[in-house]
């Protein structure tokens, strides 16, 4: 540990890798470490039998803001994927998002006008609903009956662990609906994966800086005090500081994986399952991401799961409990100078990945 860095970045996924590589750009000298044995953090991506599989999960990247598009371009290309998602419920396929096509296939109706009279229909039945006080009655009054209890419930339960009458209101304030038949789940200009996978983008990104895989910063965490100047902690922010406040809650995820010996399993990139007796909330055949030809084909089952120690924290559960405690870690990681706290956990926020590359990018050029 004899070497000095300008900065020690914890955490080689997408927040580190665009912060490393824009202030390697300005001079500076980096350090990055990461727990795991591969860089990319949860947009890591592997090959297998000719596929790129996404290990932690689908991840289709899209965004309005031309100049983060143009950044990534810069490190792969891109292909022309469109997130189209299914939902199967009960054996039933409805296309997602909720649009014209959806409402056809729940009610048989052709025209918006039609499909507006019936939702505002299902939607008098809760006109009583005031003051929506969790998100079973804030979906029925935005939507209805029918398209909560096919289409959100059972998923959301899934997806947070809990009833939807324990799940706050805010969560989902607003539902998009379409009175089109567009079957396209973003509203971004620009939408696509990066042939080769995400890993190979970001390979060229951190291209010539020092990398440590398989380092626990905590593990390690008194030989690393005095090696930077400033520390990029993309970790999650309570235990940067030894629980000291309380724990903040997060959702974790398993996966089971299975390669077949046919060609196409489900003929769609995403199929979400949306009952609550299915105990995993979609099947990804990655493939699809890739317009892929291969004799074989690679599927991934993704199950919602409580958050331990031993695993994975994916999501924050920005609940008004949990606001609050990560307001006060916010307050006190003020106090911390030579540190800077990014991505979803560093920041307990749910970030899109062009929403972190932007915040990288911002930081970075703030130094």
């Amino acid at each position: 540990m004899e070497l000095k860095y300008d900065f020690l970045i914890v955490g080689a996924g997408l927040y580190g890798s665009v912060f490393a590589h824009e202030v390697t750009r300005k001079g500076k000298k980096c350090l990055i470490i990461d727990k795991r044995d591969h860089i990319a953090g949860n947009v890591f991506t592997k090959e297998i039998e000719g596929i790129e599989v996404h290990r932690y999960g689908a991840h289709i990247f899209h965004t309005s803001n031309k100049n983060i598009w143009n950044y990534v371009n810069s490190f792969a290309e891109f292909n022309r994927y469109t997130n189209s998602p299914i939902a199967n419920y009960k054996g039933e396929l409805y296309n997602l998002p909720f649009n014209m096509n959806t409402f056809y296939q729940l009610w048989k109706i052709k025209t918006p006008s039609e499909a507006k009279a019936k939702i505002d229909e299902q939607r008098a039945e809760y006109a009583h609903i005031l003051h929506p006080r969790n998100l079973e009655e804030q979906a029925l009054v935005l939507v209805g009956k029918d398209i909560y209890e096919k289409l959100i419930k059972g998923y959301t339960e899934k997806q947070w662990g809990r009833c939807a009458t324990e799940i706050p209101a805010f969560i989902i304030k607003r539902l998009p609906i379409r009175f089109t038949f567009d079957n396209n789940y973003f509203n971004d200009t620009f939408q696509g994966i990066p042939i080769n996978g995400y890993t190979a983008m970001l390979e060229k990104m951190v291209d010539g800086i020092s990398i440590q895989l398989k380092t626990d910063y905590f593990r390690h965490r008194a030989g690393f005090e005095h090696i930077a100047d400033k520390i990029v902690f993309t970790g999650k922010i309570d235990e940067f500081f030894d629980y000291q406040l309380g724990k903040l809650e997060y959702r974790s995820l398993h996966f089971e994986n299975e390669l077949l010996d046919i060609p196409n399993f489900q003929g769609n990139a995403v199929v979400n399952y949306t009952e609550k007796e299915v105990p995993y909330t979609r099947i990804i055949e990655h493939k699809h991401f890739e317009f892929g030809t291969q004799d074989k084909t690679y599927i991934t089952r993704e199950y919602p799961d409580e958050f331990s120690k031993d695993k994975e924290p994916y999501y924050p559960v920005n609940d008004d409990r949990n606001q609050q405690l990560f307001a006060k870690y916010k307050e006190l990681s003020l106090s911390c100078k030579n540190v800077i706290f990014g991505g979803r956990l560093g920041e307990y926020k749910y970030y899109d990945m062009h929403q972190v590359i932007e915040n990288a990018m911002n930081m970075a050029r703030s130094i």
